[in-house]
């Protein structure tokens, strides 16, 4: 185990792999706003594209495990771990939904640990899922979740609890991890690290054969103490596990042992005159940010896409919103073209019931509709000379910036916990330097589109 140092070491600090696409820019935007400059790329990055990001202290791969099969994982994530084992940094990091989103069948977090463990080593892996500053709290092991200001033990939470995929029925994360993987799971709980007791803590979990250690953040206090533990404690080189909880925990003690300055100013970029959104989101949450937006000014354009199941009809659907978008522009108003406005939408029962009679399989649809939004978007900032974007939807968001070319981001500005304003790097010049943010479905206040417009929350 390391002993304490005064300073940060040189080189990389954090890689991290992020087991869903959207939820990767939080790892960034947590280290990035505290003075970690961090990337994240779209995909595994060249040679070159690492070159042009030497300097940077974390680096990060967008990824789509979450949503994905065992054999797809044990296929896919071990060339992915071993290209950030070369990079040497100090933790390396699988980054999870901070709902613990996994099951056995389904973005198995425990077979991550499995094939990641012997590829990067180590002596231990702590689990940190727990985030106050997003709601999430770990108490004897038990995962809390906060919906509505209202706090639920994550198996009874009126969300996670009835999961269409994922449903959460175990809140304590020992438990419901230990379903996924043959390690042994140990607990640091909060009483241990609120009595400066961590460390000793530890030691006794290790002792009885623990391989992967959860540990619990309740607070401010248990949230430092938690980095504290992490980074003294991980030796030559350290694989965790868990949420962007991890980042906050460790800049927590970073920031509090006088090892990373606090950022004493707030951060925001310039007001965008005009964007253009676009959602392939159901989300109830979305659709209330779609509602507030029209509202205030922006150009609702809603893209039909049961049309997909028809190549040509989709591409006449496309251009159809293409012209209404760049026509919103041209009259000085936001154009926002959105698939659904909720869960209840009868649009998506007239999408399921299209694809059921074409025969055609549910997810080339999907991919279709989510790569069409990624043409139509780069089509309207393109002829309208637009510079700053916003994608809602996690699939959608993946497909959308593979379609416009992008293989980075850096964050420039929060607008909500997990979705920062980013510049976007790629090797087409016409998208180089785009701003765009990318929104999951449960992200974000009422005013987002209208904060990225802004520049800021």
């Amino acid at each position: 185990m390391s002993a304490p140092s005064q300073v940060l070491p040189d080189g990389l600090l954090v890689s991290f792999y992020g087991d869903d696409f959207t939820g990767s820019t939080s790892v960034m935007e947590v280290l990035t706003f505290a003075g970690v400059p961090t990337v994240l790329f779209l995909d595994m990055p060249t040679t070159a594209q690492l070159a042009a990001f030497a300097r940077y202290r974390g680096i990060g791969i967008a990824g789509i495990a979450r949503s994905q099969s065992p054999d797809w994982i044990k296929t896919h994530l071990p060339p992915v771990f071993e290209s950030l084992a070369r990079l040497e940094a100090s933790i390396s990091h699988y980054k999870v939904c901070s709902t613990f989103d996994s099951a056995p069948h389904v973005g198995s977090i425990g077979q991550a640990i499995d094939l990641a463990a012997p590829i990067f080593g180590g002596a231990w892996h702590p689990l940190v899922v727990a985030a106050p500053a997003i709601g999430r709290y770990q108490a004897f092991g038990n995962l809390f979740a906060v919906a509505a200001g209202v706090g639920y033990r994550l198996d009874r939470h009126p969300t996670m609890s009835c999961h269409p995929v994922t449903p959460m029925d175990e809140a304590d994360v020992r438990r419901h991890l230990g379903k996924q993987t043959g390690k042994s799971i140990g607990l640091i709980d909060y009483v241990a690290l609120k009595r400066g007791e961590a460390t000793e803590a530890l030691t006794q979990e290790l002792a009885k054969g623990a391989e992967i250690v959860a540990i619990d953040i309740v607070d401010a206090e248990t949230l430092a103490a938690a980095g504290r533990l992490i980074w003294e404690c991980r030796g030559e080189h350290l694989f965790a596990v868990g949420s962007q909880g991890l980042e906050y925990a460790l800049v927590a003690h970073w920031q509090a042992a006088g090892l990373l300055d606090t950022p004493q100013r707030e951060l925001r970029a310039a007001p965008s005159e005009r964007i253009v959104c676009i959602s392939g989101s159901c989300s109830p949450v979305t659709a209330g940010q779609i509602t507030f937006a029209q509202q205030n000014g922006f150009a609702g354009i809603r893209l039909d896409a049961s049309r997909a199941v028809d190549r040509r009809e989709w591409e006449r659907e496309l251009g159809r919103a293409e012209d209404q978008a760049l026509a919103a522009v041209g009259a000085g108003r936001d154009p926002l073209v959105f698939t659904a406005t909720g869960p209840d939408d009868p649009a998506l029962a007239r999408v399921a019931s299209a694809i059921d009679a074409s025969g055609q399989p549910t997810g080339e649809i999907n991919d279709r509709i989510g790569s069409g939004l990624g043409r139509l978007l780069g089509r309207v900032m393109q002829h309208a000379r637009l510079t700053r974007a916003v994608i809602a939807g996690g699939d959608t968001s993946g497909h959308a910036t593979r379609e416009l070319g992008i293989y980075a981001l850096t964050a420039l500005a929060p607008i909500a916990p997990g979705s920062p304003l980013c510049r976007a790097y790629s090797d087409d010049r016409a998208h180089d330097q785009f701003e765009i943010a990318l929104k999951g479905g449960q992200i974000g206040a009422p005013d987002f589109f209208c904060a990225v417009r802004h520049g800021g929350a």
